[in-house]
């Protein structure tokens, strides 16, 4: 194919490359203000999912650079989605947030840990890049410095490349 090679570098080596990339489990989870959605709503854009928790301090620690990076990519077709895995749903994650000062960043809710559990996560914080097409190409398991000029790189890597035009499903025949 004529996709560039997985991104290389200090940042890329700590992911793991899905070779070839897999569908993103299509569940629905909540926005912290606003309706459920499903990573399919973000067909077209570069995703990174971030699984973080309130008590997590890696997580925690990392939060305002997550905000960082959404910020400095979002006009280029890239988002964050920071999953909380608190169970304690809004009520914990709102008066967090505030405490923080995160005002940008995109938040859902996974009480239940639904999507965590579709996503196989072994631990917090993981992060997986979702392409333009729907399908998971990589995830990091632990912490990352996400608004190093490296991760930008990283990233943009995957912002260059275009979605495939065919379905991820071949229709079937008669």
């Amino acid at each position: 194919s004529g996709a560039p090679s997985a991104p290389e570098g200090p940042f890329a080596e700590n992911f793991t490359f899905s070779d070839p990339p897999v569908p993103a489990p299509s569940l629905t989870f909540q926005a912290l203000h606003g309706p459920e959605v499903g990573l399919e709503d973000f067909r077209g854009q570069v995703v990174l999912v971030n699984f973080w928790a309130t008590w997590c301090a890696p997580c925690v620690r990392e939060m305002p650079s997550l905000e960082r990076l959404h910020a400095a990519l979002e006009d280029e077709g890239f988002t964050v989605l920071a999953v909380s895995q608190d169970r304690g749903g809004a009520s914990v994650v709102a008066p967090f947030l505030a405490r923080l000062d995160l005002q940008r960043l995109p938040v859902y809710l996974d009480p239940k840990g639904k999507l965590a559990r579709a996503f196989a996560l072994k631990g917090l914080p993981t992060s997986f890049i979702v392409g333009r097409d729907g399908r998971v190409v990589a995830g990091l398991v632990g912490p990352a410095e996400w608004d190093s000029p490296a991760s930008l790189a990283f990233m943009r890597h995957y912002l260059r490349l275009e979605a495939p035009r065919e379905p991820l499903v071949e229709p079937t025949s008669g």
